[in-house]
C-alpha cells in the first residue's frame, strides 16, 4: 500500500499552484501599498506562547493545536494562529525600540487539528497583517481597509464588513456579570462548552453555533462601553465612512480569540451560503505585555484570513482566477546539430526574462508542436538544418500561425517585442 497524505493536508499541484501565487503577490502588492513589511517566525513555538497569547479558554488551545515534547521534553506546539509568534518576534528583536509604528505581514502554514471540511484543513495557509505601537483607530480603520481592498482586488464580489467594539477588561468584567446573569436561567441547557465557558468567559458563548436560541436577547456589550471605548468606537466608524467602506455594526460579534479589546471585526462574502464569513481581526490592546511584560506593553491591531477560504469563496462566486500562465516560447530543434543549438537558445531565452521549454524526451516534431500547444506558448521557434546553416529561427505566433525567419542573435529581442504587442 502506497503512503498517502495526512488526513486534513492537501497538495498543492502545478496548475492550481499558480493561483496561489497570484493571491500571494496581491497580498504583498496591497502590504507594499500600505507599508508593511514582511516578517517570517518559526512554524512551531513553545506550547505555553499560545497558552498566553492566545487565551486557554479558546478552543485552539484547549482542542485544536498540535503539541509534542521535543527530545529535551519541553513541550512545543505547531502554530495555529500567527499573531502569537509576530508579537512575541516583536518581544524578542525589540522591534518597540523603534520611533515609528511596526507594521508587519506574514503569509505561511498554521496547524490546527480540527475535522476536515470544504475550506478548512489541518494544514492551512494565512494571510495576516499587524500593527504595533499605536493606539489612534485610524490604524484599526486602516487595517479593515487592507483587509477590503485586498478582497476587491483579487475578484471577490458583495464584500461587507461587519464591525463591534469588545470593550476593555474593565468593561468586559461588568459585562460578564450581566451576561452570567442572563444566562444563570438557562445554563444547564447549554452544551458541555458553554457550560464550562459560562465561569471563564461567557462571552464565547455568544459565539457558540450550537446555543444560538439561548443567546437571542442577550445583553449587547456596547451597552456597557465606557467614554474611552465608545469615542473610540465612534472614531473608527467615522474612518471607514470617510473611506467609502460598507460596514455593519453586530453587536454579537466576539471573535474566538481571547486577546481582543475595542475594534473586531469580520469580512463576509456574497453568494456562498449561509457561512459568510470569510476572515476577520481586531485591536489586541494587552497582548504585548501579556507576551512581554507589562514594562514594554504596545497597544496593537491585526487581522488573520486563510487563503483556502479565499479559493473556494472565488470559486463559488465563478469568479477566474489566474492559473498556468501561458508559455512564452518553446524551442524546436531538428537534428543534433539544431539540438545543441536549441539547448543554448533556451538558456538564452531564460536570461532575458522569457519563460521557454524544450522537449527532452527525442520526440518528433509533430509531438513536439502538441507538446507547446499543452504548455499555451506564445511562440514556437524552430531550428532546423536549413535554419541552421543561415543562422536563423523560424519564430511562429500561435495564436495566428503567422511565421517570421529571425536571426539567432535577435530571437530573444524578437520574441520580447512581440509579446509586448
Amino acid at each position: 500500500m502506497s503512503i498517502q497524505k495526512p488526513k486534513g493536508t492537501q497538495d498543492i499541484l502545478p496548475g492550481v499552484v499558480e493561483k496561489w501565487q497570484y493571491i500571494e503577490e496581491k497580498a504583498r502588492d496591497v502590504c507594499r501599498r500600505f507599508n508593511y513589511k514582511e516578517i517570517r517566525t518559526p512554524i512551531f513555538e513553545t506550547t505555553e506562547l499560545f497558552q498566553r497569547g492566545v487565551g486557554e479558554t479558546t478552543d485552539i488551545v484547549e482542542k485544536e493545536m498540535y503539541t509534542f515534547p521535543d527530545k529535551a521534553d519541553r513541550s512545543m506546539t505547531l502554530r495555529p494562529e500567527g499573531t502569537a509568534g509576530v508579537v512575541r518576534a516583536y518581544v524578542e528583536n525589540k522591534l518597540y525600540g523603534e520611533p515609528d509604528v511596526s507594521k508587519l505581514y506574514y503569509i505561511g502554514p498554521m496547524f490546527r487539528y480540527e475535522q476536515p471540511q470544504a475550506g478548512r484543513y489541518r494544514q492551512f495557509h494565512q494571510f495576516g497583517i499587524e500593527a504595533i505601537g499605536a493606539t489612534d483607530p485610524a490604524l484599526d480603520a486602516e487595517v479593515i481597509a487592507m483587509g477590503y481592498l485586498f478582497y476587491k482586488e483579487i475578484g471577490l464580489k458583495g464584500v461587507t464588513v461587519e464591525i463591534n467594539s469588545v470593550g476593555n477588561p474593565s468593561c468586559r468584567a461588568v459585562y460578564r456579570e450581566e451576561l452570567q446573569k442572563f444566562f444563570a436561567p438557562v445554563k444547564d441547557k447549554l452544551c458541555k462548552d458553554c457550560q464550562s465557558r459560562y465561569d471563564r468567559n461567557p462571552m464565547r458563548i455568544l459565539d457558540c453555533k450550537k446555543d444560538q436560541e439561548y443567546g437571542v436577547g442577550a445583553p449587547s456589550i456596547l451597552d456597557f462601553l465606557d467614554e474611552e471605548c465608545t469615542t473610540h468606537f465612534a472614531k473608527v466608524q467615522r474612518h471607514l465612512t470617510d473611506m467609502g467602506i460598507e460596514y455593519v455594526i453586530n453587536p454579537r460579534m466576539v471573535r474566538g480569540l481571547d486577546y481582543y479589546t475595542h475594534t473586531a471585526f469580520e469580512y463576509k462574502a456574497a453568494g456562498i451560503g449561509a457561512i459568510d464569513t470569510i476572515s476577520g481581526g481586531g485591536r489586541y490592546n494587552g497582548l504585548v505585555g501579556t507576551i512581554g511584560g507589562s514594562a514594554i506593553d504596545r497597544p496593537g491591531v491585526g487581522f488573520g484570513l486563510g487563503l483556502e477560504r479565499v479559493l473556494l469563496v472565488l470559486e463559488a462566486q465563478g469568479v477566474d482566477v489566474q492559473g498556468v500562465l501561458p508559455l512564452d516560447a518553446y524551442v524546436i530543434g531538428m537534428g543534433e546539430a539544431a539540438e545543441n543549438e536549441a539547448t543554448r537558445l533556451l538558456f538564452e531565452l531564460r536570461a532575458a526574462g522569457l519563460s521557454a521549454e524544450k522537449d527532452y524526451l527525442g520526440r518528433k516534431m509533430k509531438a513536439q508542436m502538441k507538446s507547446a500547444d499543452r504548455f499555451a506558448a506564445r511562440f514556437t521557434v524552430i531550428i532546423g538544418e536549413d535554419e541552421l546553416s543561415r543562422g536563423t529561427a523560424m519564430v511562429k505566433t500561435m495564436a495566428t500561425g503567422e511565421q517570421e525567419e529571425v536571426p539567432l542573435a535577435n530571437v530573444a529581442a524578437a520574441i520580447a517585442a512581440k509579446r509586448g504587442n
